[in-house]
C-alpha cells in the first residue's frame, strides 16, 4: 500500500478543513449544542450539496465523485476536529456502502444521486437493538439511531439479516428522541409496525448479512478518521493554552510532566491516524485485511481519543471542566463514539477471531 497522499488528496483535506474551520467553528458548535435538534442544517446544505463531499464514496454513474476510502477519511477526520453536527458519516458512508453491498440496480440508481448530494439526509438503525422482518412487517425497536430525528431515510438492519431503507415518515414508524451524553450526535429509539413494500428492501429478504457486516465494519473503520481529528483537536487546543497559561511566573507547558503528557498524546494521535488512513486503504483494495484493519483501527482510535479527551480536560485545569469551555463536548463525543459501532473490546475480540482462524 503507498501511504502518501496524492496532490487531489491533500486539496481535499486542505479544502474541507478550510471549509469547516469557517462554517462549522466555536460559535455554530455551541448553536448546534443548544439547539433543540441539535443539527445545523446550513452545514449540511453546504457540507454535502456545496462542496460535495457526501458523494465522494459514489461511483461516478450515479452521481458521485467516484472517489475512495481514503478521501473520505480525509473528510472525516476534519468533520472529527469540529464535531460538525450533521449526519455525515451516516449518510455518506453508512447508507451509500448500505445500498452499494446490497441494493439492486434499480434502487442504486433511485438511492444513490439523492444521498450524494445531501437531498437524503440518512440515518442507520440496527447497531445495537434490531427489529424483525417477516411476512413483509417490520415490528420491533431498534435503539442508538443517529440523528434519526433530522433523517430523510433510515436503513435498517433487521435481526434475520435483511436491510430495508424507508422514508422517516413511513406509515408505522414512530421516532422518539432520547436525551444522550454526546448532543453533537443525538440518539433515537426507532419503534417499527410498518408494512413493507418489496422495492423498500435492498436485495433480498434474509440475504444481506454479509452486507451488514460490511457496512458496520466499514463503518468502523473510517470512524476512527473522525475520532482522530477530535483527538487532534484536543491536543492543538491543549498545546495553544500551554502557551498561554502562566502559573509560577512561568507557562505550564514548559513543565516537564506537563509536556510529557502532551508528547503522549500526540504518539497516541500519530498511531491512531496511522491505523485509521491503513483501513481506509484496505478498504479501497477490497481484498483479505480490510476486516482486521477497520477493527485494528476502531479499537486504538476509540481508545486514543478517550484517553486524549480526558488528558485535554485535566490539562486545562478548572476551565476544562466547565460547561462554557468546549473539551466536555469532545470527551462526551469520545464516550459516546467508543461504543456506537461496537467497543474496542468488541473489535479486539472480532481481530483475535480473525488472526486464529488465520493460524488454524
Amino acid at each position: 500500500m503507498d501511504f502518501a497522499l496524492t496532490e487531489d488528496q491533500r486539496f481535499i483535506q486542505e479544502s474541507a478543513r478550510s471549509f469547516l474551520a469557517d462554517a462549522a467553528g466555536p460559535d455554530a458548535q455551541r448553536a448546534a449544542v443548544e439547539s433543540a435538534t441539535g443539527f445545523d442544517e446550513g452545514l449540511w446544505a453546504s457540507l454535502a450539496g456545496e462542496m460535495g463531499f457526501a458523494g465522494l464514496m459514489v461511483p461516478e454513474a450515479h452521481g458521485g465523485s467516484g472517489l475512495g476510502a481514503v478521501e473520505m477519511a480525509l473528510v472525516l477526520e476534519e468533520t472529527g476536529r469540529t464535531l460538525a453536527a450533521v449526519p455525515f458519516l451516516e449518510t455518506a458512508v453508512l447508507a451509500v456502502q448500505a445500498v452499494l453491498a446490497a441494493g439492486n440496480e434499480a434502487q442504486k440508481a433511485d438511492l444513490l444521486p439523492k444521498l450524494a448530494t445531501g437531498q437524503l439526509k440518512a440515518s442507520f438503525a440496527g447497531t445495537a437493538d434490531r427489529p424483525t422482518l417477516s411476512g413483509g412487517r417490520l415490528t420491533g425497536t431498534a435503539n442508538y439511531a443517529t440523528f434519526a430525528h433530522v433523517a430523510d431515510l433510515i436503513v435498517v438492519a433487521t435481526a434475520d439479516d435483511s436491510l430495508v431503507a424507508l422514508p422517516a415518515d413511513m406509515a408505522g414508524l414512530t421516532i422518539e428522541p432520547l436525551p444522550t451524553l454526546d448532543r453533537t450526535r443525538r440518539f433515537a429509539r426507532l419503534t417499527f409496525d410498518c408494512t413493507i413494500p418489496e422495492a423498500a428492501i435492498l436485495g433480498t429478504a434474509g440475504g444481506a448479512a454479509a452486507a451488514i457486516a460490511r457496512v458496520l465494519t466499514i463503518g468502523a473503520g473510517l470512524l476512527a478518521a473522525e475520532q482522530t481529528g477530535g483527538a487532534q483537536f484536543c491536543l492543538d487546543a491543549t498545546v495553544d493554552y500551554a502557551k498561554q497559561r502562566v502559573q509560577f511566573g512561568r507557562v505550564i507547558g514548559s513543565f516537564q510532566a506537563y509536556k510529557h503528557m502532551l508528547a503522549d498524546m500526540m504518539v497516541q494521535i500519530e498511531a491512531s491516524r496511522s491505523a485509521a488512513l491503513y483501513a481506509a486503504a484496505a478498504i479501497d483494495e477490497d481484498g483479505n485485511e480490510l476486516a482486521e484493519a477497520c477493527h485494528v483501527a476502531q479499537s486504538w482510535a476509540a481508545d486514543c481519543y478517550r484517553r486524549c479527551s480526558g488528558d485535554a480536560i485535566q490539562l486545562h485545569g478548572g476551565i476544562g471542566f466547565t460547561w462554557e469551555h468546549h473539551a466536555h463536548l469532545y470527551f462526551k463525543r469520545a464516550r459516546a463514539t467508543s461504543a456506537w459501532l461496537g467497543t474496542p473490546e468488541q473489535h479486539r475480540e472480532a481481530l483475535a477471531k480473525i488472526i486464529l482462524q488465520e493460524n488454524a
